[in-house]
């Protein structure tokens, strides 16, 4: 027992030690690895003028993120998330109420690059590459409830989009509060044969994250 509390002591030490001498704030000039999650709020659009109507839902965001820097002021940051966007709607059909929703799962990776005016934020905007891996609607009325699922495996929808996200990051030392605004360059039914209603997605994301950096 008594070496058991001599080695908490120890270690409580050594982090007491460790704390007190991260001082700083400003981590412009270092590597840093980060972990976030957060919160989508999407919906749809088409630039082509089709007749569609939807509302935004919200989704699940999380990934990871590796800040490269470029001096004090400039960077890279390239990211990898896990991102629900989609869309609601409602209306009727033979008089009756009906309300659809649908939840596209993707693979997010932007490349984003940094302008960091101040310790404290971190302006980005970049390109992005985004893998389309599941999509599920859901169909109710007054008295069904239909769900389907697909993974995309031979349909024409298109499975990899490019898009463009910009926002910024509020830097408190290890916490990271981002918010992204981003939306789809590309129409999601590949070449334009497919059944699935044409559209565009256009999302922002607001995140909280913790950061790792460098010592060297």
């Amino acid at each position: 027992m008594k070496k058991l509390i001599l080695t908490i002591a120890t270690i409580t030490s050594i982090v007491c030690n460790l704390s007190a001498q991260d001082n700083t704030t400003d981590f412009r000039n270092k590597l840093t690895f980060g972990l976030k999650a957060g919160l989508n709020f999407s919906n749809v659009y088409d630039s082509q003028g089709e007749e569609f109507t939807s509302d935004p839902k919200f989704g699940l965001a999380a990934g990871a993120s590796l800040s490269i820097p470029i001096g004090t002021y400039l960077g890279i940051q390239p990211e990898i998330l896990i991102s629900q966007k989609g869309f609601k709607g409602k209306g009727k059909i033979l008089g009756s109420n009906y309300s659809f929703t649908r939840t596209t799962d993707y693979v997010d990776v932007p490349l984003l690059f940094l302008f960091k005016p101040s310790e404290f934020i971190s302006i980005v905007a970049g390109p992005q590459v985004s893998f389309l891996v599941r999509q599920t609607d859901v169909f109710q009325n007054a008295t069904t409830t239909i769900e389907q699922e697909k993974e995309f495996q031979n349909d024409n929808v298109r499975k990899n989009v490019f898009c463009f996200t910009g926002g910024f990051d509020i830097n408190l030392k290890h916490i990271v509060l981002g918010a992204r605004a981003g939306w789809d360059m590309q129409n999601n039914n590949g070449d334009g044969t497919s059944s699935t209603p044409r559209y565009k997605n256009v999302w922002y994301q607001g995140t909280i994250g913790y950061r790792f950096y460098s010592t060297k």
